[in-house]
């Protein structure tokens, strides 16, 4: 899989989201292997986007196609300071992710250990659903410069904000402790409102 993240501001939500939604209708049919986006804009007017791709030849062909660069082009008027990031390697755990997801939480950070991160996650996220089953799963797209985008997946912002007071037992919270050492720079995005969109 392969996916191109983009982050920007914007201040109209709801042109920025007709954007996206238009383009998931007319455009979506024909990029081929395009396998489905997230995204949204959080309360503070940060928009993250996640379009997956079977392949970085597709992600490509894609964006060659003349109505692409249009969308774009038009798309981009909305967008402050919009910026890329690509991954060929990307990574889930769980059910991965869900077009059912009430709230999307988007981190943004770095490992000097993508490998042993994403090991301690997987094996983690099956010890912890059951003490979270407002968890849905997660997809992290590791990028070249030892960041990383994740986005995972909640059934409701209320649940998952219950979910967060749960006590969990020693030993899962010790590990969990240990996971989070692996990463720096961790920066949050909620998307109360996500844009869950896929094929068909």
């Amino acid at each position: 899989m392969f996916v191109q993240v983009i982050r920007g501001r914007v201040a109209d939500h709801e042109a920025a989201r007709e954007a996206f939604e238009g383009w998931a209708r007319e455009l979506s049919p024909g990029a081929d292997g395009w396998l489905g986006t997230t995204g949204g804009v959080t309360a503070d007017g940060r928009l993250v986007v996640l379009a997956r791709f079977a392949s970085a030849e597709a992600a490509q062909a894609n964006s060659r196609r003349p109505e692409q660069d249009r969308w774009w082009r038009e798309t981009a008027a909305l967008v402050t300071d919009p910026a890329f990031h690509d991954s060929a390697d990307v990574r889930g755990y769980l059910a991965t992710g869900s077009d059912e997801a009430g709230f999307v939480q988007v981190i943004t950070g770095q490992t000097t250990d993508p490998d042993m991160m994403m090991d301690t996650v997987t094996r983690l996220s099956a010890s912890l659903h059951p003490f979270r089953p407002d968890l849905i799963g997660g997809t992290v797209a590791l990028h070249h410069d030892g960041t990383f985008t994740e986005a995972v997946y909640f059934t409701s912002v209320e649940q998952a904000r219950a979910g967060e007071q749960r006590r969990l037992p020693p030993e899962l919270q010790g590990a969990l402790d240990r996971a989070e050492g692996l990463t720096t720079m961790l920066s949050y995005h909620d998307l109360t409102d996500p844009w869950l969109f896929s094929p068909g």
